[in-house]
């Protein structure tokens, strides 16, 4: 047995649709065969038996409802018997009609800012996801999701893209202002507030302990330049003794907040601050050096440097669900998700909040939303259209047709009774 295209393009539920379709058409079909039957007995034994008249009457009733439904119910689908009579295949011909009605229905009667706000009045948004978030398996799930979503990002974006975005940004915010005042500004301030003596104690401290660790780092610095006359081993003692000599100052500059070396820095960054901020000299050559730097290769390089290195950061750390990323994203939707459930203010603003998003949604975009509808109709095939509808309802229209037996059934012999009735008094 061949399957045909179209059976191909039918899901399991369609088939098991088109079965119960099959045998409510025979039950209808079968109903009005026994009609005929019963009519042509009746008919034939009438004049023997004239209780025979009410079966005759109730069968022509019958058949004339069932006929009838018959024709309505295909009407709809295709044209009865192939005759091409005016209204009928209604589904196949007015396709794109119905689509556009349906989409119409769709736009006026569900995607409205009324509706979707009296929806949403019904239940928490905020109650629900927080409550949701507030789970930490869930939370996790939430923050793999996304890191999955921020790793296609991140793939998706052009390196050469990104990098020109970083140079553009650090010409604009950075090297379009004059350097110089900014920089004497924030200097004084730092000076002014002693911040500069934590890196004096931070580079003394890494000097002392390079040169302790480095014993021979100051090499022959001394000897070389005594006079030949004197004897090598004098020289190798002043060799040890200025090395001592330099450890012994960096101690002292370290122990000493006072000490003069300290002062003198502290007086040096004072005046420099100064200039910066005062000096149009000192000024003009610090923006040489920006300049410099800015027509040089330097700049995108380091602009491709730190793109590079930021994202090679975020992908591993994106992909790596033990990361202090994934850890501290999966923690804060976990407070969020507390925080939700707890604050009923916040989460009363959140609804609101959704609530004035989904509305305005709706309104500018109700009408492309029912478009899909209509859209999607035009597109179908005619059969292919008719078939989906009919498998979904037509089961269902099979019992007019039953119930269109049924009923002429009734009127038949109800209207033969009224008229024998009628007739006898008459008579």
């Amino acid at each position: 047995m061949t399957t045909t295209t179209r059976d191909t393009l039918l899901t399991e539920a369609d088939l098991e649709r088109r079965a119960g379709l099959r045998r409510m058409k025979t039950l209808a079909t079968a109903l009005l065969v026994l009609s005929a039957v019963v009519f042509a007995v009746a008919f034939a034994l009438e004049d023997a038996y004239a209780w025979l008249g009410f079966v005759r009457s109730a069968a022509e009733g019958a058949m004339v409802g069932a006929l009838a439904d018959w024709f309505a119910v295909t009407a709809l689908f295709r044209h009865p018997l192939g005759l091409r009579i005016p209204h009928t295949a209604i589904i196949p011909n007015r396709k794109d009609e119905i689509g556009v009605s349906l989409g119409e229905f769709v736009e006026q009667n569900f995607l409205s800012d009324e509706v979707v706000r009296s929806k949403l009045a019904t239940f928490s948004v905020a109650d629900r996801l927080g409550a949701w978030l507030a789970d930490p398996v869930n939370a996790e799930r939430a923050s793999a999701e996304g890191a999955v979503m921020a790793q296609g990002v991140l793939r998706f974006l052009s390196d050469g893209d990104v990098e020109s975005l970083i140079e553009r940004l650090a010409r604009e915010y950075l090297f379009d202002r004059e350097w110089a005042p900014t920089i004497g500004r924030v200097g004084s301030e730092l000076v002014v507030a002693d911040h500069q003596r934590a890196v004096v104690d931070a580079l003394v401290d890494a000097a002392e302990t390079w040169l302790s660790e480095h014993p021979d780092a100051l090499g022959e610095v001394v000897s070389t330049r005594l006079p030949r006359w004197v004897p090598g081993f004098v020289g190798g003692l002043a060799d040890e003794r200025a090395h001592r000599e330099v450890i012994g100052l960096l101690r002292s500059v370290r122990d000493d907040p006072e000490h003069p070396l300290r002062v003198a820095i502290d007086g040096y960054l004072v005046d420099l601050t100064d200039r910066l901020q005062h000096d149009p000299a000192m000024a003009q050559r610090v923006e040489e050096i920006k300049t410099e730097f800015l027509q040089s290769p330097r700049l995108r390089s380091f602009a491709g440097q730190l793109w590079e290195t930021v994202k090679t950061t975020l992908s591993d750390s994106l992909a790596d669900p033990a990361s202090e990323l994934r850890s501290a994203a999966t923690s804060a939707l976990v407070d969020v998700g507390v925080r939700l459930s707890n604050d009923r203010t916040l989460s009363a603003k959140i609804d609101a909040w959704i609530a004035d998003a989904a509305g305005y949604a709706v309104q500018k975009y109700r009408h492309d939303l029912a478009s899909v509808i209509s859209d999607t109709v035009q597109r179908w095939d005619a059969r292919e259209t008719t078939q989906k509808i009919e498998l979904q309802v037509g089961r269902d229209l099979q019992f007019i047709r039953i119930n269109g037996t049924v009923v002429g059934a009734i009127a038949g012999v109800g209207i033969y009774a009224i008229a024998t009735g009628v007739h006898a008094l008459f008579v």
